[in-house]
């Protein structure tokens, strides 16, 4: 089974509709999708409303958790609380947090903004964490993103062990943009084992892990 909480559709930068990537997902062997298009503030409301439409409706008819959310995306650091605690109140179930990815110029501060908010569920490709940050994210209990996507990557091995000495809860995302992009049950495995994880690890990361958060999505 394949759990993927980061994806991308032509609502922002995807190539895909919403039900298409749910659809491919599937095919693909995913037990549950989140979608996260890339948001700031201004079409908050108009995202998560068709977003969630869209999952509403691939779960009634396809045997996948189809889970609306967002990616705050280059939010000023100050402003990424408060754009968190209005996704959710507008419906989204999920909010990841564009980390300080080394690809691009994020605001520094970012990381630390996003885990100190009790609204955000996931600080993706976040970079060179620092120890500090990755103990923040163990006590909050947000998901610190091991990065499927090749710009994002190279620090995946950093995060990993940031989070093993700071007790922080790791979780693999695919970043898709296209259906090229999504995970199979292989590459999922691999990307793990290329961050060099142990075999322990990987179940943990790529089922315990994501099962317990799917569980809290639904349980809202």
């Amino acid at each position: 089974m394949v759990y993927d909480f980061h994806t991308h559709t032509s609502i922002s930068d995807g190539a895909l509709s919403p039900l298409e990537l749910v659809r491919r997902a599937l095919i693909n062997g995913y037990k549950a999708i989140a979608i996260t298009d890339h948001v700031g503030i201004g079409y908050l409301e108009r995202l998560i409303k068709e977003i969630t439409a869209d999952c509403a409706l691939a779960e009634k008819h396809w045997k996948i958790a189809a889970i609306p959310g967002v990616e705050l995306t280059h939010v000023p650091a100050a402003a990424i609380s408060q754009a968190a605690k209005k996704a959710k109140e507008l419906g989204a179930k999920l909010v990841v947090v564009h980390g300080e990815t080394i690809a691009e110029p994020v605001e520094p501060g970012t990381n630390m903004a996003a885990l100190k908010s009790p609204h955000v569920d996931i600080l993706a490709h976040p970079g060179m964490i620092t120890i500090e940050e990755a103990k923040i994210a163990a006590a909050s209990g947000i998901y610190l993103e091991i990065s499927a996507r090749k710009q994002h990557s190279p620090p995946n091995k950093h995060v990993v062990e940031m989070a093993r000495r700071a007790g922080a809860k790791l979780i693999v995302d695919s970043d898709a943009h296209d259906e090229l992009d999504l995970l199979t049950s292989e590459s999922a495995f691999n990307i793990a084992r290329n961050a060099e994880l142990t075999e322990a690890d990987i179940v943990e990361v790529l089922q315990v892990n994501p099962q317990s958060l799917l569980r809290k999505l639904l349980s809202k």
